[in-house]
């Protein structure tokens, strides 16, 4: 099998009947080892352009490469190197986490004398050792989501697909998913490309985005380059003494431009540079003797980025729930 964990794309077009162009004329590059956050409203093109690079649907026009295979002309190598879970988990309820592994071992052409301990390897990393001899209709909805992901990685594939994993996982499930989705680019160079409702989940887990609208990428880069081509962070002061509040603007001032009351009471700014101006504001606001109840920076966030590249708002975004899960460039340093 071939190290190239990269994918490539030129000008893919995916039409169907009437001339609909569900993908239209798309260009990316993801990079071997990278965590690849792929976002998008219903309808968009997303799962269209996760079918078209793992083989389910030929391309109508432009190129594929996955792991340096051709999608169109040489999908059973691309088949090879990737594993693939989708929205959709297709798990037989009659049979236990581990006669899962067993099976899809034989299905992959693992040796049988390695299928057992590569396949109870996985069961415990997902956390799923103790309940591998359960049947999988017992099974809750994020230990099926674990499964899959367990069954995904038996191959040892150098990308992993994941069609919006997470959705309608509470949050412990959730975490614990994303931490071995993490540990693989992290510790073993997987590729993963993923899409997602959930902003949150992108805005910390991947290390570039790109959005499709209407077929065509519309925006890429990392989220912190995304989020500075909206607008600056801003910085909201809420003054002990309401009648305060002139002061504070004028205190502000220097610091950035002046944005509309958001509550009442409060004066905003949106900063010329960013969060290291924080330190000179609070020094600012204790010079000229102002106290201060409230003090907070809102940074932009991915879904600020969403609506102005799209003109609406991901289903997902700002839905409660999403979990915590640390940046990429902390767990590396973990």
């Amino acid at each position: 099998m071939s190290d190239d964990r990269s994918i490539e794309v030129t000008g893919l077009v995916r039409e169907f009947k009437g001339g609909v162009k569900a993908v239209d004329g798309v260009d990316l590059h993801v990079a071997s080892g990278e965590i690849y956050g792929f976002l998008g409203p219903n309808g968009a093109g997303k799962s269209t352009m996760v079918k078209m690079l793992t083989t389910l649907l030929p391309p109508s026009a432009g190129r594929a490469t996955v792991a340096g295979h051709d999608v169109a002309t040489e999908g059973a190598s691309v088949r090879a190197a990737i594993g693939v879970a989708l929205q959709d988990v297709a798990l037989d309820p009659m049979l236990t986490g581990r006669e899962h592994m067993r099976l899809q071992g034989g299905l992959q052409g693992i040796p049988r004398a390695e299928r057992g301990k590569r396949g109870d390897e996985l069961l415990e990393r997902v956390g799923l050792i103790d309940a591998a001899d359960r049947k999988s209709k017992t099974y809750s909805g994020g230990m099926k989501r674990r499964l899959d992901l367990a069954l995904a990685l038996l191959h040892g594939p150098s990308i992993l697909f994941l069609d919006e994993p997470t959705t309608g996982l509470d949050v412990q499930s959730r975490t614990a998913l994303w931490d071995e989705v993490a540990r693989l680019a992290r510790e073993e160079g997987t590729t993963v490309f993923l899409t997602t409702q959930y902003l949150e989940e992108a805005d910390v887990l991947a290390e570039r985005v790109g959005i499709i609208d209407r077929g065509r990428i519309v925006a890429e880069g990392t989220p912190a380059q995304l989020k500075a081509q909206v607008s600056k962070p801003m910085v909201e002061v809420v003054p002990r003494d309401g009648d305060a509040c002139g002061a504070v603007r004028r205190a502000l001032e220097p610091f950035g431009s002046p944005v509309a009351e958001r509550t009442a009471g409060s004066v905003a700014v949106r900063l010329t540079s960013g969060a290291e101006q924080l330190a000179d504001i609070v020094r600012a606001l204790d010079a000229a003797s102002i106290a201060v109840v409230h003090l907070a920076l809102h940074e932009p966030t991915l879904d600020d980025v969403f609506l102005a590249k799209t003109g609406r708002s991901l289903e997902g975004a700002g839905e409660p729930g999403a979990p915590p899960v640390a940046p990429v460039a902390e767990r590396a340093a973990a």
